[in-house]
């Protein structure tokens, strides 16, 4: 090849790469950012960014991710100047709050009704559709059980025994979705008066209050406390890893929740708010979910992992998603004044 032959390729070459940047730039300049809010684990992020995208190309999501508590105050301090598009991967029961304040957009994705009932909004207008499920479980450490001399529970009120004094610990509710689905679950399948005995009891034989809901299992695991009420999923995970844990639904059933997603009202990108409400009802998305959690809102989809409990979905109280919205301030009310005094340092 001549020089000048060379020279006139290098140049080809170098406009072929100008013109890809500045398309690249181009791009990235016409996409709308979009503001998301969500209580989403930090390693969930980048999937569900990528596939969001993927779907809706116009889109830029913008996170802004904290605990389940933290995005609930959030969202209701900035109901007069609201400031995300859309909210995604937040528990039902705090979308069901915004609801009720009037700060959510009526929308019912497209594929919305092949959902399973318990995951679509009950209420018209229609605000909400639920993404996946998480309920709480007891992970048992038998190596430390063996040490105190108690055996696996069968029922919650096994773990009353005056032997686990100070080693159970839970999520606290007003911080771990986790740990309100516990607390608004014993208080369904017991009644109201019979379940705050049975925290006043339990709260005899807790350690601590961890504000994170894979925390109390994280510390069976280790063997740190002999018993931690716990995400479901994270008992699983723990056990596959080797610790010596039984992952346990009492018989009476379990507390659970959704985490669901909904378009804020006022919303200044709209249409493309929709457009992602659609995305979270698809196949797509639900395989998506089912990466993390055993129980996903489109029938069919399932990705159980090793030592998850049998038969889990079973044993899932009949849970009043509404309820639960609508008391959740007077019940973390009460539960802050009975038990905060064994809340873990924030």
């Amino acid at each position: 090849m001549s020089m000048s032959s060379l020279l006139r390729s290098v140049a080809a070459s170098a406009l072929v790469l100008l013109t890809a940047g500045a398309l690249d730039r181009a791009d990235a300049q016409t996409k709308t950012r979009l503001t998301i809010y969500t209580a989403l684990e930090n390693d969930q992020l980048m999937p569900f960014k990528a596939s969001i995208e993927a779907a809706v190309p116009g889109v830029e999501v913008a996170w802004v991710r904290d605990s389940t508590g933290v995005i609930t105050a959030r969202v209701l301090a900035e109901k007069d100047n609201p400031r995300a598009d859309v909210i995604l991967g937040l528990a039902a029961t705090s979308i069901i709050v915004f609801e009720k304040e009037g700060l959510l957009e009526a929308y019912k994705p497209k594929g919305a009704d092949a959902l399973k009932a318990n995951f679509r909004d009950g209420a018209e207008p229609y605000t909400w559709t639920g993404m996946d499920g998480y309920l709480g479980v007891i992970c048992y450490n038998t190596v430390e059980a063996g040490k105190v001399g108690v055996a696996v529970p069968k029922s919650w009120k096994d773990l009353l025994d005056t032997k686990y004094k100070d080693k159970l610990v839970m999520p606290h509710p007003a911080s771990s979705g986790t740990g309100y689905l516990m607390v608004g679950g014993w208080l369904q399948m017991m009644g109201e008066e019979a379940g705050w005995k049975y925290m006043d009891a339990l709260h005899q034989n807790m350690a601590v209050y961890t504000h994170s809901g894979s925390a109390p299992c994280v510390q069976a695991a280790r063997g740190e406390r002999v018993a931690g009420i716990a995400l479901d999923m994270r008992g699983a995970s723990e056990k596959t890893k080797g610790a010596p844990l039984e992952v346990i639904i009492p018989s009476e059933g379990t507390g659970w929740e959704i985490e669901a997603a909904a378009v804020v009202k006022g919303s200044k990108n709209m249409a493309l708010a929709k457009q992602v409400a659609d995305w979270v009802a698809t196949k797509g998305a639900n395989e998506l979910y089912a990466k993390t959690y055993a129980v996903v809102a489109l029938p069919g989809v399932e990705n159980l992992p090793p030592n998850y409990p049998k038969d889990a979905e079973k044993m899932l109280i009949k849970n009043d998603f509404g309820w639960m919205a609508l008391n959740r301030g007077r019940i973390l009310a009460e539960w802050t004044k009975r038990y905060d005094s064994k809340a873990a340092p924030k």
